[in-house]
């Protein structure tokens, strides 16, 4: 039998505590070790308790969230750290002082009707505590389940959704999604699934119409495991480099700017929130903001940012896909192409249609990745032409960078 991914739940509102804890128990291979209602008592569960991850808010008395991360690394604590954050900007701001502070990721927090919100909270509550919670529960011992099994949970709770809006389809919807249906509620069937892991794909070989050129450009798609991903590569990143850098990142919107921000305060580059109609200039990285995809548009006076609310493509806006799709069209095989780090498969389709196009393409590994999901698909479907471990990601984009200027 498989262990339970534990997760310790600290937020001063019962409510909330509730909340999450209600998501936590109702999926498969989820459990709560422990509650708490501010971070000193969190410091002292984590010892009794041992969670493979922490939910955190932000604002509680005795000691805050801010408080508990700095008191985490002095007592150099790993345990992975979920913050909960408000959507103001000075969440914002806070939710990034948290994550230079050694938080993995955050959680926007539920506003408004806690049932309204309960479904988009839960599909983002499970992607971050299974990603974060199965690498530090394997590092210590664990037997968990691997993310992809946590992917059909969430694919599962979708469907439930999609039977409860189209009511006059239930019973084609009931059997097509395998839910069961008592009385008028539809109950979830995730304790009945059977599991398999993926079997590991041969790479598609893709042979490209053109010899890789001259490195114009440089475009990154990231996703969970991104915010402390990207800090790891900025910091190292070349100083002198040429090349401006397009960054889709999946963040929710009102973060981005903040998100920008606090990578340039450790980036040898300048690191800017991209606007609509920006310039393109070498040597400048650009964060797509939330809720809007990014494009590159060429024009005789030079490259610009286009920014658009077009619908999602693969659940996500920004796409990298999107912005993928873009470089691939304008540069052909001047550009670099990097998947890193993230669930699902964004970025994956035009990855290899990058490099079907001449452009030189980078994935990391498995082994660095939070999720090997996105990275992994690329790979498949042979859009990546090198792995390379997140430690080494700078280097590499750099070499590369500077040999093909």
């Amino acid at each position: 039998m498989k262990d339970d991914i534990s997760v310790l739940v600290c937020d001063d509102s019962a409510l909330m505590r509730n909340l999450i804890s209600r998501i936590i128990e109702n999926t498969q291979g989820l459990s709560v070790c422990a509650k708490a209602m501010n971070g000193q008592i969190a410091l002292e569960k984590i010892a009794e308790s041992k969670p493979d991850v922490v939910v955190l808010d932000i604002e509680m008395p005795v000691m805050n969230g801010i408080e508990f991360l700095k008191e985490r690394k002095k007592l150099h604590l790993d345990v992975p750290v979920i913050v909960l954050s408000s959507i103001a900007t000075e969440g914002a701001s806070v939710t990034m002082e948290a994550l230079e502070l050694g938080a993995s990721d955050f959680l926007t927090k539920p506003n408004g009707s806690v049932s309204a919100d309960l479904s988009t909270v839960a599909d983002r509550l499970v992607e971050l505590l299974s990603s974060y919670g199965f690498a530090y529960a394997i590092m210590h011992g664990k037997d968990v389940y691997e993310p992809d099994f946590f992917i059909r949970q969430i694919k599962l709770r979708e469907a439930e959704r999609f039977v409860l809006e189209q009511k006059k389809e239930k019973i084609e919807a009931l059997q097509e999604h395998n839910v069961e249906k008592i009385t008028d509620k539809i109950v979830p069937v995730a304790n009945k699934i059977e599991w398999n892991p993926p079997e590991k794909k041969q790479a598609a070989v893709i042979r490209p119409l053109r010899d890789g050129g001259k490195i114009d450009i440089i475009a990154i798609g990231i996703s969970t495991g991104g915010p402390n991903a990207l800090r790891e590569v900025f910091k190292l990143i070349d100083p002198h480099l040429k090349q401006p850098i397009l960054v889709v990142q999946h963040m929710p919107a009102g973060f981005t700017k903040e998100f920008a921000m606090s990578l340039n305060k450790i980036c040898p580059l300048e690191v800017h929130e991209a606007e609509d109609e920006m310039k393109i200039e070498g040597g400048h990285v650009y964060i797509a903001p939330g809720n809007f995809h990014m494009v590159v548009e060429k024009r005789p006076s030079g490259a610009v940012i286009r920014l658009s609310q077009e619908p999602q493509r693969n659940g996500h806006r920004p796409s990298a896909d999107v912005l993928f799709e873009s470089v691939a069209r304008n540069y052909r095989n001047n550009a670099l192409g990097v998947i890193m780090t993230g669930m699902g498969r964004d970025g994956a389709t035009q990855l290899a249609e990058m490099r079907k196009q001449g452009a030189w393409t980078l994935g990391q590994d498995e082994q660095s990745s939070i999720v090997y999901g996105m990275p992994r698909v690329a790979f498949e479907l042979g859009g990546v032409q090198k792995q390379v471990s997140l430690k080494n990601m700078a280097d590499e984009i750099s070499s590369l960078a500077r040999l093909h200027l």
